[in-house]
């Protein structure tokens, strides 16, 4: 169950090449908490240092430091000579993820710098590297406990509160070199049309100045059959190339979409010629599936779809954030399938691109989250907005994605539910998605104070299926803010009404067990049977209720001081999967 161009650990699934170092593993690292590694030149001079595993950060155990103090500053050395591969060639320092301002230096020269902690990001350090000798990477990266910083679950204060978990800092996920030609591949966005069997490739292209005998190529197939080959002239910077995917050969067309009961991919390799000379050549993958809204359902490939989803906040004991290696991404995926569960909502976190990959292998639907701010003002902002038009693009590709999730429960916005300024900041993330991706769904405040929203979501932690059904009889009610959530919220904000959209419960439950460390939602329960009672009574409750299209329960794992995961952190199972799996199909 892989596609054509699998490469176990290759940080990027959807774009890969042949010629690429991966530089996870020992790197020097320094704390810098009096800021004063720029003025004392620590680029061209590292001082005396420890060693860090990269990706894991220093409050990970992991990371072989596993100290959970804030530090607002800290610096990273790798030595390293470059493969015969770079001769020749353009060499790309890639970053899939650095929390949160990134500065790099190599050989002593200041590269560039990249804010954002969940985006990817790359430089070009060709003209800083040497092929004959040693060369010197340097990073600095600059973190806070600023509330105006897209942080999702990390705290803001020193100690661990509520939901609110170890913060993380620096370089959190891989680190990787890529070695390739200057007229090159620089991006694709593929877009699947279903109703007219087509794919539509919008490449953007990189180095193709002055040249004029650019050829590209999209050779297409599925299951190693070949489906469709095409080519066009590169004259320009940004092409667009569509085509049928119709098997030349004949064939059922519907046996090759993408759902989770068949996740069919095409592989696709895209070459770029120069005359007959090969000079590019990037393997990738698609699926061919839509996702759609019509007389409130939601519908995937044109059929009802009916969401069983979990919570997923991605937490690994030893490494937080990072997860542990590509093995435990996969375990997970297999859990929440063994559970009966068709999606996960990814909560407050980018997810790593191998964990989107599996999901697209394995047919499991994933909610993509942006992680919150918690203040709103003017830089508050500036950095979401910049940030989240990053990751967009960059996770457009996936189909196992079928909605974007930009905000949740009002965090980053506190006064949406009556403040203009604030309904308008939702409203403009809202259509500038829209803009990247009119094809999926956006939920624009997950929980309750809607503003425009394509799906209406709720969060409801009530106990009892009885109490649940009682409150949620009357859909007019529910829908009109005559229901409170969360004691004070409702579903709309002033000024905002339903309009018909599919209605969604995206948290629930959050049962825990007793215990005496740790918190759950509600009522702890005593014993794997009073848990199965309750967790039957309320998702009974929920699939009885006409109305509702789908739920996502809280959570698959519990998380540091949060105990309500179906598994512990170190993935034991609390209760039986078949016996979650029984209730959630039956």
């Amino acid at each position: 169950m892989t596609t054509k161009a699998y490469r176990k650990q290759y940080p990027r699934p959807q774009f890969v090449r042949k010629d690429w170092a991966n530089l996870n593993g020992e790197w020097d690292f320094a704390f810098d908490d009096q800021e004063a590694g720029e003025t004392g030149e620590w680029y061209a001079s590292f001082p005396e240092s420890q060693i860090i595993k990269v990706p894991f950060t220093y409050e990970t155990a992991a990371s072989g430091i596993g100290i959970e103090a804030p530090h607002s500053r800290v610096w990273y050395r790798k030595k390293l000579e470059l493969p015969k591969e770079a001769e020749n060639k353009r060499t790309i320092l890639h970053f899939e993820g650095v929390d949160y301002k990134a500065k790099l230096w190599v050989n002593g020269t200041f590269v560039g710098q990249h804010e954002g902690g969940y985006a990817a990001f790359s430089f070009d350090i060709t003209p800083y590297v040497v092929r004959e000798s040693e060369n010197n990477l340097v990073v600095s990266v600059e973190d806070s406990m600023s509330c105006t910083q897209p942080r999702g679950k990390q705290r803001w204060m020193r100690d661990s509160f509520e939901c609110f978990y170890v913060q993380t800092t620096g370089i959190w996920k891989t680190v990787w070199l890529e070695f390739v030609n200057e007229a090159r591949i620089d991006s694709v966005k593929m877009t699947p049309d279903i109703d007219r069997q087509m794919i539509r490739f919008d490449f953007q292209m990189q180095g193709q100045e002055g040249k004029n005998n650019l050829r590209l190529e999209a050779e297409i197939t599925l299951k190693d059959q070949p489906v469709r080959s095409v080519s066009l002239s590169v004259d320009r910077a940004w092409l667009t190339l569509e085509t049928s995917v119709l098997h030349e050969a004949g064939g059922p067309w519907k046996q090759s979409l993408w759902s989770p009961q068949n996740p069919n991919l095409y592989d696709v390799e895209f070459v770029l010629y120069e005359g007959e000379r090969e000079i590019d050549r990037v393997a990738s993958y698609f699926g061919m599936r839509k996702i759609s809204i019509e007389n409130g359902q939601i519908l995937l490939n044109n059929g009802p779809l009916y969401q069983r989803l979990i919570l997923d906040q991605g937490y690994w004991t030893d490494s937080h954030l990072t997860p542990p290696s590509e093995e435990a991404l996969i375990e997970d995926i297999d859990a929440i399938a063994a559970m009966g569960y068709n999606g996960l909502r990814k909560h407050m976190k980018i997810e790593d691109a191998r964990f989107l990959y599996w999901c697209d292998v394995k047919g499991m639907l994933v909610w993509s989250e942006m992680a919150a701010t918690y203040e709103f003002n003017d830089e508050a902002v500036e950095r979401f907005t910049r940030e989240w038009l990053e990751i967009v693009p960059q996770q457009y590709n996936h189909p196992c994605i079928i909605t974007w999730v930009p905000f949740n429960e009002s965090w980053g916005v506190p006064q949406i539910g009556h403040e203009v300024k604030q309904q308008q900041f939702t409203e403009a993330i809202y259509h500038l998605t829209k803009a990247i991706d009119p094809y999926r769904p956006v939920v624009t405040n997950d929980g309750w104070e809607h503003t425009v929203s394509d799906i209406l979501t709720l969060h409801d932690y009530v106990e009892r299926g009885e109490d649940f059904l009682a409150m949620y009889k009357d859909k007019d009610v529910v829908v009109n803010n005559g229901v409170a959530f969360n004691q004070w919220k409702h579903a709309f904000a002033e000024g905002y009404g339903y309009k018909g959209q599919p209605i969604i419960i995206s948290e629930f439950g959050g049962i825990a067990f007793q215990t005496d460390s740790g918190w759950g939602y509600g009522n702890q329960v005593s014993s794997e049977e009073a848990f199965l009672e309750r967790f039957a009574s309320i998702v009974g409750a929920i699939k009885a209720t006409p109305y509702i299209s789908g739920f996502c329960y809280t959570q698959i794992t519990d998380v540091q001081q949060e105990v309500n995961g179906l598994l512990t952190e170190d993935r034991k199972p609390k209760v039986p999967l078949e016996k979650i799996r029984e209730i959630n199909l039956g």
